[in-house]
C-alpha cells in the first residue's frame, strides 16, 4: 500500500475579520503518489529535516527553503491588478524572500516532485517593474553587496556609478542555494492582492531556471524582502504580528484535513469575555538577534523535561553569540525538531529508561525511518510527558503525545506479521562543535501542531497556546 508525500496546502480564500485582521484558511490533504510505505515517508522526512538544519550552518548566506514532506504549506494569492495571475507558493518562516517560477521555466532534477503545471506559470508582463540596481531591495537579494558592486554587475558605466546615476539599470540576476537545490531569479515589482487588500509595488523574485525546486516560496522570515516586512510597509499592524494554528496530521492518513487558520495582524482582544479567543493563555519567550542569520526567529531553550526529570539545555541553546551560534529557530519549514547531540542523547536516555525497560526496542524500524528510539508494543504503550522550557519565567510548553511520539502499524505485507510500533519524533542535530556559526536547534512544525504560534515583531516575542485549531478556524470564520 503506497503512501504519499505529506503536503499541507494553504489555499487562501481570504476573509476579512476587521480592518486590522485578515484570516486565511490553510487547507492540507494527503494523496498516494510517491511513497511506498510509512517507513519510506518517515525516512524521507527525517533526512530532509536534517538536511535543512545543516544548511543553516553554511558559511555563506543562503536562503533555506522548505523541502521536507510534511512541511509544505502552499500560499495562494493574485499578482497584478489588470489581468490578475494566480500564484501558489510554499510559506516558510525560515526564509526572507518571496519568489516563484515564471514562464518559460526549466526545473532540473524535479522528477517526482510536485509540478507547478497544476497552476499556470505567470508571465512577465509590461506591468512588471524592474527593481533598480541601487535599491535596498537589490542589495538585500545580493546578500547586501555594495550598490556599486551590484551596479557594476548590471553593466552600469563607471562614470554613472561614480556620480550615483545608475537608477535606470535593473537589479541583476541573483542566485540562491538551499539544501537540495538552487535557483536563479531577477527582482520585479507588481501589485499583490490578498482579498480586498492590495499591496502596490510588491517586490518578488521571478525565476526561469531552478534545480530540484519546482514551486516558489513566500518567505515569512525577518528580512526586508519577506512577506511580513512588505505588509508592514502597507500596514504595520498587519505585518508586525501574525499567527498560524496547524491542525494535527498523521503520516499514514490521506483524508482531507480541516482548515488551519493563518492570521495576519493577530492581536488579542482583552475586552472579549466569551469564546476560545480569550480562554487561552499564551506562553511567550523573547526573540534573539542573530547577526549571521538575521531572518531567523531564534529563541532560547532552558531545558526539556521527560516525565518528572528536567534536563538542562547547553548554554549555547539559551542565547546567540556574535558569530551567530546558538539558540533554537522556530521554523514552519522543518518537520521534526532538531536538538544538539548532548541534549538529544540525554532525552533519549531518560526516555529509554522509562519505556525501554518494558517494551522491545525496534532497531530495524529505526534504520528504516531515521527516527530513534522506536519500540514494538502490544496493547497500550505509556510514554512520559515531554515539556519544552523556554527562556523566561513560566515559558514552558507541554507537548501533546502525538507531537513527539508517532504510533503506526508495521508489517502485514505477507512477509512479516503486523506489529504496533512507536517512535520518538525528535532528531539529533550533531555535536555542538559541528553547529558553530548557526542555530543549535530547530523547533519543527510537527511539534507545533495543535498550538497557535504567534510572532510579535513589535514586542520581539514568540508565543504558544494550546488550541483546537480546526475549532479556532470555525470560530474565527464566523466572526
Amino acid at each position: 500500500m503506497g503512501y504519499s508525500v505529506l503536503l499541507l496546502l494553504f489555499i487562501l480564500c481570504f476573509t476579512e475579520l476587521s480592518v486590522s485582521e485578515i484570516l486565511l484558511p490553510l487547507t492540507h490533504s494527503l494523496s498516494k503518489t510517491q511513497f511506498t510505505s510509512t517507513h519510506h515517508l518517515l525516512k524521507s522526512t527525517s533526512t530532509r529535516s536534517a538536511a535543512r538544519f545543516q544548511h543553516h550552518h553554511k558559511r555563506h548566506r543562503q536562503v533555506s527553503l522548505p523541502l521536507a514532506p510534511g512541511s509544505d504549506y502552499t500560499l495562494s494569492f493574485n499578482l497584478g491588478s489588470h489581468s490578475p495571475q494566480s500564484i501558489s507558493l510554499y510559506l516558510d518562516t525560515g526564509s526572507d524572500l518571496v519568489w516563484f517560477p515564471c514562464r518559460p521555466f526549466e526545473c532540473i532534477l524535479c522528477e517526482g516532485k510536485t509540478s507547478p503545471d497544476a497552476t499556470p506559470l505567470p508571465n512577465i508582463t509590461s506591468s512588471f517593474s524592474s527593481v533598480p540596481c541601487k535599491s535596498a531591495a537589490c542589495s538585500a537579494a545580493h546578500s547586501n553587496l555594495p550598490s556599486s558592486d551590484i551596479c557594476a554587475i548590471a553593466d552600469c558605466p563607471l562614470e554613472s556609478i561614480e556620480t550615483s546615476d545608475c537608477h535606470s539599470f535593473s537589479c541583476p540576476k541573483f542566485y540562491y542555494a538551499y539544501a537540495d537545490g538552487s535557483f536563479v531569479a531577477r527582482l520585479y515589482r507588481e501589485s499583490l492582492s490578498l482579498s480586498s487588500l492590495v499591496l502596490h509595488n510588491f517586490t518578488f523574485g521571478c525565476a526561469h531556471t531552478a534545480l530540484a525546486e519546482p514551486i516558489g516560496v513566500a518567505g515569512f522570515g525577518r528580512g526586508v524582502l519577506s512577506m511580513p516586512a512588505q505588509l508592514a510597509e502597507y500596514s504595520p499592524h498587519l505585518g508586525n504580528r501574525f499567527s498560524y494554528c496547524l491542525v494535527s496530521h498523521s503520516f499514514d492518513s490521506e483524508r482531507v484535513r480541516r482548515p488551519s487558520p493563518l492570521i495576519l495582524g493577530r492581536y488579542e482582544d482583552k475586552k472579549k469575555k466569551e469564546g476560545e479567543f480569550n480562554d487561552i493563555q499564551f506562553v511567550y519567550t523573547s526573540l534573539l538577534e542573530n547577526p549571521k542569520h538575521p531572518y531567523f526567529y531564534s529563541v532560547g531553550l532552558q531545558g526539556i523535561s521527560v516525565g518528572k526529570k528536567k534536563i538542562p539545555a547547553p548554554e549555547k541553546l539559551k542565547r546567540v553569540d556574535r558569530k551567530g551560534s546558538g539558540g533554537m529557530v522556530v521554523d514552519s519549514g522543518t518537520t521534526f525538531t532538531m536538538l544538539p547531540a548532548s541534549l538529544y542523547d540525554s532525552v533519549v536516555t531518560e526516555f529509554d529508561n522509562r519505556v525501554g525497560r518494558v517494551h522491545e526496542r525496534a532497531s530495524e524500524i529505526e534504520g528504516k525511518t531515521g527516527l530513534s528510539p522506536c519500540y514494538y508494543y502490544d496493547g497500550i504503550l505509556n510514554v512520559p510527558n515531554v515539556v519544552l522550557h523556554f527562556v523566561g519565567n513560566g515559558s514552558s510548553v507541554v507537548l501533546p503525545r502525538r507531537n513527539y511520539f508517532y504510533d503506526f502499524v508495521d508489517g502485514g505485507d505477507g512477509v512479516s506479521k503486523k506489529r504496533n510500533v512507536g517512535c520518538l519524533m525528535l532528531m539529533n542535530a550533531g555535536d555542538e562543535e559541528e553547529l558553530r556559526g548557526g542555530p543549535m536547534a530547530t523547533l519543527g512544525n510537527y511539534q507545533q501542531q495543535g498550538f497557535e504560534v504567534v510572532y510579535d515583531l513589535e514586542k520581539q516575542v514568540v508565543g504558544f497556546a494550546r488550541r483546537k485549531c480546526a475549532s479556532l478556524w470555525d470560530s474565527l470564520n464566523k466572526s
